[in-house]
């Protein structure tokens, strides 16, 4: 069996997601995974599962990158299309919802909201140094409850009356919120008020200023999360979509792109490459005063990419590698169990 289809790649600062689709748009296959710090070991994973699950002989005919480390792991992987999030997150809700005018983005350590208008972006914003309207807030504090986060949303559903928890600042809150606890307020309230402050904190600090009109969409890590669902619904008087590929909608929209993109021939290294030796260094760039330090990937010692300059000199390949193909062999390779180090073992 063989057939092609279009790879993204989301690379955030919590997470590494995956999307690949096919000519018509449909995924054939999406894949979430904490990145725990390290996204290149992350993507290297995230090939290696991709590998698996197509069948040996589907090509890949184009590949986008986007989210914090786009430029990085587009280098790596051998993107053909490198976006910004707000790009790949607004290509992906209007392809499943046209008439969205609202994009509410909110993922572990940003959030975003972009304004669209007759299917085209007119405005966006995101947060710039506060992480109360983000995941990592409401994270810490399941931490500190000694629940999951996936534990915190499904309590928060089962209040009748949440409390008021000050949001404006995640240091703040959790004081607040061990007061709650001593007045004797119930952790199901506790939780849903978490909830509320964080939409709230959202809705004053990235949305100010903002025309929020329906309908609007909610994607990222944490419109999984039903609680917050609930906060939105509560506190703005609308429903909101949460579309089919809601924890992935970047990579999704970054597929997209690369679908549209309509290359003659992808630069893809192939999803082997989850089974190489990659590594960074440093080198300090000597061309102005900036002194910009820059990042180079390296490939089994073959430089393939630098990264991190203010002015992009750097950005991009270092050199041009032959893509390597997801022959039969790959694939029967790719098909052995990850080990604990996150390689797939040499046949």
């Amino acid at each position: 069996m063989s057939g092609h289809g279009f790879l993204g790649i989301d690379v955030g600062s919590i997470s590494t997601n995956v999307v690949v689709i096919d000519p018509s748009g449909e995924a054939l296959l999406d894949d979430y995974a904490r990145a725990d710090g390290s996204p290149i070991a992350s993507v290297q994973q995230a090939l290696a599962r991709v590998g698996r699950e197509l069948p040996a002989g589907f090509r890949i005919a184009g590949v986008g990158t986007t989210g914090s480390g786009r430029a990085l792991i587009g280098a790596l992987v051998g993107a053909d299309v490198v976006k910004n999030e707000i790009t790949a997150h607004a290509r992906a809700a209007l392809r499943l919802h046209p008439n969205v005018q609202t994009i509410f983005e909110i993922g572990g350590q940003d959030s975003k909201v972009t304004i669209v208008r007759e299917g085209a972006v007119v405005d966006f914003a995101m947060n710039l140094v506060c992480a109360a309207g983000t995941g990592s807030f409401l994270d810490s504090q399941a931490k500190r409850l000694g629940i999951s986060i996936e534990e915190l949303g499904e309590r928060a559903l089962l209040s009748a009356s949440p409390t008021t928890i000050a949001g404006r600042c995640t240091v703040f809150a959790e004081s607040d919120m061990i007061h709650k606890q001593q007045v004797g307020h119930s952790q199901v309230d506790i939780l849903m008020g978490l909830c509320h402050a964080l939409v709230r904190n959202y809705l004053a600090n990235v949305c100010r200023g903002k025309e929020i009109k329906p309908p609007i969409v909610l994607q990222g890590g944490v419109s999984a999360n039903p609680g917050i669902r609930r906060a939105f619904v509560e506190v703005l008087g609308h429903e909101l979509i949460v579309p089919r590929y809601s924890m992935v909608m970047g990579a999704f929209g970054a597929a997209i792109l690369a679908a549209e993109a309509g290359v003659a021939e992808s630069a893809f290294r192939g999803c082997a490459i989850s089974n190489h030796e990659i590594v960074t260094r440093t080198l300090e760039c000597e061309e102005c005063p900036n002194r910009c330090e820059i990042v180079e990937l390296l490939d089994d010692g073959l430089a393939v990419g630098r990264s991190g300059g203010r002015c992009g000199r750097w950005e991009g390949r270092a050199s041009a590698p032959q893509p390597i193909p997801l022959d039969a062999a790959d694939h029967a390779a790719l098909l052995v169990t990850l080990d604990s180090g996150g390689r797939v073992p040499a046949p």
